[in-house]
């Protein structure tokens, strides 16, 4: 499986990082060995002194599809979840301010912690879901579908005209304003709604 991330697809967060606001969806990879499941701590590694966390929803696909026109991608998931992309922003500063590519940024071991999924039918609206994370109790980010640049159909859409979606693939669709750094002994906690979805410690 794969991990298709998708970057500055929410105004404040773009505004919080100076970046600049993309016409299409700006798509990056995680390796499968970038999942963290099951409430597992995340490590801090050694290669970095600034993690930063970014909430995402996730959508896990359920069908192999390629081309896939965007009022039609709304049939390639039936379920949503919760993750974190941990971006090293120390090494992701390095990498940008040489025009080099980030993936070693994005893509390290332990970067993606992925939570529970719940089925589409729990949702009345795909463009009204509230989600959270919280630190040690204390919010951080909050986000709602509604506040995407790129909805999901549209995200599909782009996506799928360059990497066939295969069933088990996860979409990570951008995160909204609020990041920031974490550190050892900080407890994360991630909702949909009200539904916790994600929990684990740093390590």
């Amino acid at each position: 499986m794969k991990i298709i991330c998708i970057g500055r697809n929410y105004a404040a967060h773009i505004e919080e990082l100076k970046n600049e606001t993309p016409g299409n969806p700006v798509v990056f990879l995680k390796p499968d060995t970038a999942l963290l499941k099951n409430g597992a701590a995340f490590f801090y590694p050694d290669f970095s002194k600034n993690i930063h966390h970014e909430a995402e929803l996730v959508l896990k696909i359920s069908k192999e599809g390629k081309y896939i026109q965007k009022q039609f991608a709304h049939r390639y998931f039936e379920e949503i979840g919760l993750g974190i992309d941990f971006t090293a922003r120390d090494l992701q500063d390095q990498c940008k301010a040489k025009g080099l590519p980030w993936e070693i940024a994005k893509g390290f071991n332990g970067s993606a912690p992925i939570g529970d999924f719940l089925p589409v039918s729990e949702f009345k609206d795909m463009k009204d879901i509230d989600f959270h994370l919280t630190i040690n109790g204390e919010t951080r980010q909050k986000g709602n579908t509604s506040m995407m640049l790129f909805d999901f159909g549209t995200i599909i859409e782009y996506v799928s005209q360059f990497f066939t979606l295969k069933k088990g693939d996860l979409i990570y669709t951008g995160t909204p304003a609020g990041v920031g750094p974490v550190k050892i002994g900080d407890h994360l906690e991630g909702y949909i709604g009200t539904q916790k979805m994600l929990d684990f410690e740093v390590k």
